[in-house]
């Protein structure tokens, strides 16, 4: 029996990047072996077994054969005489078909290190494209990737991946995580450039998509459209390393845009409800996260009254803090506040652009939760007078406040 540390870990040390997760592959076992030794099976499509000390992964080496469409499609085969080299055959890109063995022996059969060192992102063999998840990893990895390239006979597979519709077999479920953990990488708008570059995008998000090619707005730069302000969009939320649920909302924000009619262009009047079906047209097909999907409908819906804080009467600004809920999930809030910052940032000489919204917001919400709602209940002679009473006194307060009327 043989064990070796294979996969992600040995790519990131040779990249001298932290990783916590040792995947392991044991040669020349069974699956009563590792039972006998004291390992844990979790698998369930094929042996996975835990290490009864470390809790580290440990399968057996295995091959896989197509047997149907999408991720689901395959049988595998474990046996003792399967080879480290056949199970390494059928990962997905070179730089992640590599092993180290017990004395620390690099194996490396399909030249991941040579395409470490060129930085090129290259699939191992054909059978890349039967599993429709890898082209989502792979725009992933160039999210994480940076500075990597995509080896062009890996792109153009992608690409017939997605003419033969292999793609199409994607379950919601694999989508979103994938999609979810691009949108957590460095530079999650490479994720959708490599998208977009092998045509999965419009079969995966067609209301991204359709996103590139429509006017931002009349006074703003020609040359960067509605598509390209939203990666810029989710760049700015990158680098300020917000959660999932601000990427997602960034990532969602103008998708009305997309319907605007054709005579009003460039102008999007009326975009913010349209862009609310389309957050949940999207989230409802993608099964995306209750977080996600909340806050990327309230910052579809009242990012413009945000942008636009500093000319709101008093009480408008409380309308839009209770239609937020900004009371009761101030923390929520504050996610909305930080999508809008990478929203007013994300555009060309924008970066460092003061944007006071957000301190002007949350000095109303500060002035509303100082007031005594209780004291004001027990004041009303009949309880339908409170939620006009709390209002009211919301508004004085925030008027106080902030010096507006």
């Amino acid at each position: 029996m043989q064990i070796y540390i294979v996969g992600g870990a040995i790519r990131d040390e040779l990249l001298g990047r932290p990783n916590a997760d040792r995947d392991h592959v044991v040669v020349g076992a069974t699956p009563e072996t590792l039972l006998a030794l004291g390992f844990r099976p979790v698998g369930k499509d094929f042996p996975v077994f835990l290490h009864p000390q470390t809790g580290e992964e440990y399968a057996l080496a295995r091959t896989e054969r197509k047997s149907g469409r999408g991720y689901h499609g395959f049988t595998f085969h474990t046996a003792p005489e399967v080879t480290l080299e056949e199970d390494l055959a059928r990962r997905d890109l070179t730089i992640n078909a590599m092993a180290r063995d017990e004395l620390g022996r690099l194996v490396d059969p399909f030249n991941g290190r040579a395409d470490l060192q060129a930085k090129v992102l290259r699939h191992v063999g054909p059978a890349f494209a039967e599993d429709p998840v890898r082209l989502l990893r792979i725009a992933r990895f160039a999210a994480r990737f940076a500075d990597f390239t995509i080896a062009p006979e890996t792109l153009a597979l992608m690409r017939r991946m997605v003419t033969e519709g292999e793609i199409d077999h994607l379950v919601a479920e694999r989508v979103w995580q994938e999609l979810g953990k691009g949108l957590m990488e460095d530079r999650p708008e490479r994720m959708f450039a490599v998208l977009r570059e092998c045509g999965a995008l419009t079969r995966l998000l067609p209301e991204v998509e359709a996103l590139f090619g429509v006017p931002q707005r009349a006074d703003y730069h020609p040359e960067v459209d509605t598509g390209i302000h939203t990666m810029m969009v989710i760049e700015q939320s990158a680098r300020r390393a917000y959660p999932l649920p601000v990427r997602f909302a960034a990532l969602t924000h103008d998708l009305g845009k997309a319907l605007t009619p054709a005579d009003i262009l460039p102008r999007h009047i009326g975009h913010e409800e349209r862009s609310v079906r389309l957050v949940e047209q999207v989230s409802a097909r993608l099964r995306v996260p209750g977080d996600c999907r909340d806050l990327a409908l309230l910052m579809a819906r009242h990012h413009g009254n945000i942008h636009r804080a500093a000319d709101l009467r008093a009480a408008t600004i409380v309308g839009l803090l209770e239609k937020t809920d900004a009371m009761r999930r101030p923390e929520r809030f504050r996610q909305l506040l930080e999508t809008c910052i990478c929203d007013y940032t994300g555009r060309l000489g924008w970066e460092n652009r003061p944007y006071a919204s957000p301190q002007h917001l949350l000095a109303a919400l500060a002035a509303v939760n100082a007031i005594n709602a209780g004291d004001i209940a027990q004041a009303c002679s009949t309880p339908g007078q409170i939620p006009e009473r709390i209002h009211a006194a919301r508004v004085k307060a925030v008027s106080l406040a902030l010096g507006i009327s």
